[in-house]
């Protein structure tokens, strides 16, 4: 037998697979096709102060190995989800839940982690710091060290629930951003979120998405991701959640071997909705031919072999 638990800043799972923000909703539609109980966690849609109705159409194209998306955080706000949302997931899972909390100013950022200190099913916020600052130009503030500690400064002193800082690949040197957010105070770091990427139609010779640009994701990334969690890993003494073209149960531990303690699967949710449960099944097998009987054992195995 194989154990596939996991603790993540002392939170524990059941597994190390974990949906995607943005890829699962809240949880509802996933819940008709299987039971969700047999999931790690979920990371929920990223979730703003005010309610967002998102970029315009068209908003996601395909792209070879992956997808691109400027969905724009479309969601109900973080009042909404807490009243509507929250009850809601009680229902459907049972485990702790991981809230994705994006903002436009350090206060918006810290009033969200505040708001959900009172709801118990949330055992980790994972920040999104690929957001535009506002009051800084727009520049996004995961692309600057100093802006990362800033919002996981701000994060912290709002609560006391483990704070994952979700970080952009869109950088220079990733593990830079990743120390900032540590020196910090971050309980975690998930990564990564999507690359900046473009794509034009050949017939109307314009760009295929409304908003222009839009993040890539899907298997294209994976070779990314892999590099910044080996990175990430040497950096800090942090667990990781690693995210980023996962899409079977050798992606999980190859992800795990690099250094993640846990994994999130995004797009292959939205090209196959059981590709979870598929991975959660497969995961044993997976375990044995590498000789482990704790999928715990293989966070950052890659380093010291």
């Amino acid at each position: 037998m194989v154990d596939l638990s996991v603790s993540l800043a002392g939170i524990p799972l059941k597994n190390p697979v974990i949906p995607a923000s943005g890829t699962f909703g809240y949880g509802r539609e996933y819940a008709e096709l299987y039971d969700l109980n047999i999931l790690g966690s979920f990371s929920w849609k990223g979730t703003t102060r005010d309610a967002r109705p998102g970029n315009p159409q068209p908003r996601i194209a395909e792209t070879e190995s992956g997808m691109l998306n400027a969905v724009g955080l479309q969601n109900p706000g973080i009042d909404a989800v807490i009243a509507e949302e929250v009850p809601n997931i009680a229902k459907l899972f049972q485990g702790p839940v991981i809230a994705n909390i994006g903002g436009f100013s350090l206060e918006e950022y810290a009033d969200n982690c505040r708001k959900l200190e009172g709801c118990d099913q949330v055992g980790i916020l994972e920040v999104n710091i690929s957001c535009p600052n506002v009051h800084a130009g727009g520049q996004n503030f995961g692309s600057d060290p100093k802006s990362a500690a800033a919002v996981t400064k701000a994060v912290k002193a709002a609560t006391k629930k483990p704070v994952f800082m979700k970080l952009s690949p869109n950088v220079t040197d990733i593990a830079q951003i990743a120390k900032a957010c540590a020196d910090a105070g971050a309980d975690g770091i998930c990564l990564i979120n999507t690359l900046l990427s473009m794509r034009i139609d050949l017939k109307t010779k314009r760009p295929l998405l409304a908003n222009r640009t839009g993040g890539l994701s899907g298997p294209a990334v994976f070779p990314v991701a892999v590099r910044m969690i080996w990175d990430v890993y040497e950096a800090v003494k942090l667990p990781i959640i690693g995210c980023g073209g996962v899409a079977s149960a050798q992606d999980v531990c190859e992800m795990m071997l690099a250094g993640a303690s846990a994994v999130e699967v995004g797009a292959a949710n939205l090209r196959d909705p059981y590709a979870c449960k598929t991975i959660i099944e497969d995961l044993p097998a997976v375990c044995e031919q590498l000789g482990v009987t704790k999928i715990s054992e293989l966070t950052g195995g890659a380093h010291h072999a």
